[in-house]
């Protein structure tokens, strides 16, 4: 890694506290920024999404990917954590810390809705975000674009169901507007491109121009990653500091299911003798949630200004900190994981 990689975790730092501080002293700055949406997703975020992940989707041979089959184990650990434990791990994790451990110091009419929020968080998982965890670990691939387009479609007839179930609402109004167009922007459109660049530098150049453009272009790609941080926590900037207990109460059960699910995926994995380089993108996309969905499903059902939108606020912003050290461990432990077991 090069010095600005080795100290990645410094700049996500810097840019939080930079993110918080715009955010506070240029409010109307960052009102506008985050104006420039349709059906709840943020455009400006959209194109950084795609700086971010059209460089590792650039790696990716559709001819290859009939491969993925033999990874079948990593894809069952996956679907099995993101649809039979996170949401409802979420959801006792909610009760016990919002509910009841943290009920004192909350607002009492508010808990139910935070529970709520943190319950929606969860029942999608990460459509975009993981692609760049996944390339940060040297992870398979072709494997982690199946297994989001396998949770896009099962997200599409499964979401609404489920946190119907969790919330005990018969009527579930699913934003599918935000649903289809997240799933346009941050997986069709940065495919395309990267496919259609993909085959011009491979006519012009072959394999030799493909490397040395992906090589131009890593840093861009975290360069992006780092502003994005920028902008989300420059939107609620304000929030943050008008309210730091109940963020850091709301961000006890998301960071705790994160690592909750993370592991249990990454060792699920190992005992089903899945390879590493799956293994790691799947305990990544096992414990990411897609929050652009989250949070535009808890203003439809409970209100811009309710409880349930400021926790799937707060996961968006315990996102990239947290699963960048997943990143660190999934990659700090390969050593153990590929040790022959007994």
């Amino acid at each position: 890694m090069n010095l600005f990689e080795r100290f990645l975790t410094v700049w996500v730092g810097l840019c939080i506290v930079v993110g918080v501080a715009l955010g506070h002293f240029l409010p109307g700055l960052f009102a506008n920024v985050a104006a420039a949406e349709i059906a709840k997703v943020n455009l400006p975020v959209a194109a950084l999404v795609w700086l971010m992940i059209v460089p590792m989707l650039l790696k990716i041979d559709f001819a290859a990917l009939g491969a993925v089959k033999e990874h079948w184990r990593g894809v069952a650990v996956t679907l099995f954590i993101n649809w039979g434990v996170k949401p409802f791990s979420m959801a006792l994790l909610g009760a016990l810390f919002i509910g009841h451990l943290f009920a004192g110091l909350l607002p009492p009419d508010q808990i139910d809705s935070y529970i709520a929020g943190l319950i929606l968080l969860a029942a999608a998982p990460c459509t975009a975000m993981v692609f760049v965890w996944s390339n940060l670990c040297d992870g398979e691939p072709h494997y982690t674009l199946s297994q989001v387009a396998l949770n896009d479609l099962i997200m599409v007839f499964a979401f609404a169901p489920l946190v119907g179930l969790l919330l005990g609402i018969s009527a579930i109004t699913v934003p599918w507007d935000t649903l289809v167009l997240s799933v346009v922007l941050y997986i069709v459109v940065p495919v395309v491109v990267a496919q259609t660049l993909r085959r011009v530098l491979l006519s012009r150049g072959g394999p030799a121009a493909l490397a040395a453009t992906l090589h131009r272009m890593q840093p861009v790609s975290l360069l992006a990653l780092l502003a994005t941080l920028v902008l989300l926590f420059g939107f609620q900037g304000r929030a943050i500091l008008d309210q730091p207990l109940v963020i850091g109460l709301l961000a006890v059960p998301i960071i705790i299911q994160v690592y909750l699910n993370a592991g249990l995926a990454y060792w699920l994995s190992r005992r089903f003798g899945v390879a590493w380089c799956v293994a790691a993108p799947a305990a990544l996309i096992g414990a990411s949630n897609f929050f652009e969905l989250s949070v535009a499903a808890a203003i439809s059902l409970f209100g811009l200004n309710s409880g349930a939108a400021l926790a799937t606020v707060v996961g968006v912003l315990v996102e990239v900190p947290v699963m960048l050290s997943v990143v660190h461990l999934v990659k700090a432990t390969r050593p153990w994981y590929e040790r022959k077991t007994v």
